[in-house]
């Protein structure tokens, strides 16, 4: 057998070889850039609340988009702390991925207690213009100059009342009741005003304080009143939607920093999408939610319009007062943006 090679076979292989090389080159200068990665991401809420099937959902994301270098750990149900701790915990590096409701944030970032306004927002879609439009990008760069870099917004939702004692067809029926409210002094002063005890509480020591009659009621969205089951120590919910608080998507910036520019494509890009999803599963969830605590005995009555008129009016003084402590300008963009949708929605 002959394994002679002509000269200029052996030159068409080396050309070829060469030009092999640089297809790899190539190929490997496309490649994404990401590395092995081991991120905890934390939240409050139960493993079967939309929230927690949107951090799921990112966490799948990422491991297929990254062939499987960016892995994530979950931690539910407040393992780690409630949001406040959450928040500090992203702050300093020590939790790289959070999905924390926005309202405790405001100790940190007081721009964001805007979305916390009483009777503020009518419709998911009036939240969804002002946190994609310039109310949004505002409060983003607040909480990133904060140590938080927000990849994303999930829904938490309408809020709505549950006590122990008897329904509440007007905020009179609220004189004396022990509520827990978030850590924020808009939601302090809101209950405050309309005659309740506010008793501000983290998250995952409610359902104790609840069931020790250590307070009478709570303030939650049905997902989370359903899915942290407080109808086995609540008797009654009363529809009364007072507020919306949205889940912010965070990155801690100390991590942020340290991640490759195709790293933190791949981080906002997954986020932006588990957030869609998440919003979707939680908005047709609500029905389910609200008809699953009637089945297991939760007296439910639904706030009028003409008192949920009078609760507001006899709210306004805390709108104006914390519209214009915690934005000035940025509150009068936020009634701007909101107005818009409804103008285009008549």
């Amino acid at each position: 057998m002959n394994f002679t090679i002509s000269r200029q076979r052996l030159s068409r292989y080396s050309l070829g070889l060469v030009a092999a090389c640089f297809a790899a080159g190539a190929i490997a200068a496309d490649s994404p850039d990401y590395k092995q990665r081991n991120f905890k991401l934390g939240h409050v809420i139960a493993d079967d609340h939309p929230a927690a099937l949107g951090a799921k959902r990112w966490q799948e994301l990422l491991a297929e988009r990254s062939d499987g270098k960016i892995k994530v750990r979950i931690h539910g149900n407040g393992s780690i702390g409630g949001d406040a701790q959450m928040t500090s915990a992203v702050q300093g590096g020590v939790q790289e991925l959070g999905i924390i409701t926005s309202s405790p944030i405001a100790s940190v970032v007081r721009e964001i207690g805007l979305l916390d306004l009483p009777f503020t927002f009518n419709t998911a879609e009036e939240v969804d213009a002002v946190l994609a439009g310039k109310v949004g990008d505002a409060i983003a760069e607040k909480m990133n100059a904060n140590g938080m870099v927000v990849v994303g917004w999930m829904e938490n939702g309408f809020r709505s009342i549950t006590n122990s004692r008897s329904p509440i067809t007007k905020f009179e029926d609220m004189q004396g009741l022990k509520i827990r409210v978030l850590q924020n002094p808009v939601y302090i002063e809101t209950f405050n005003t309309l005659g309740a005890n506010a008793v501000p509480m983290p998250f995952p020591e409610v359902y104790t304080a609840l069931e020790s009659r250590a307070v009478d009621g709570q303030e939650n969205p049905l997902g989370t009143t359903n899915t942290s089951k407080f109808n086995e120590v609540q008797k009654y919910l009363s529809l009364t939607r007072h507020t919306y608080t949205p889940y912010v998507v965070v990155v801690s910036k100390r991590v942020w920093d340290k991640l490759t520019a195709d790293e933190q494509t791949l981080l906002k890009e997954t986020a932006m999408e588990a957030s869609e999803y998440q919003r979707k599963v939680s908005r047709e969830s609500e029905a389910r939610f609200l008809a699953e605590l009637k089945e297991r005995g939760m007296e439910v009555n639904q706030l009028s319009e003409q008192e949920s008129n009078r609760m507001r009016e006899k709210l306004q003084p805390v709108i104006d007062k914390f519209s214009k402590d915690l934005g000035g300008d940025l509150g009068a963009e936020m009634m701007a943006e909101i107005n818009e949708v409804r103008g285009t929605s008549n």
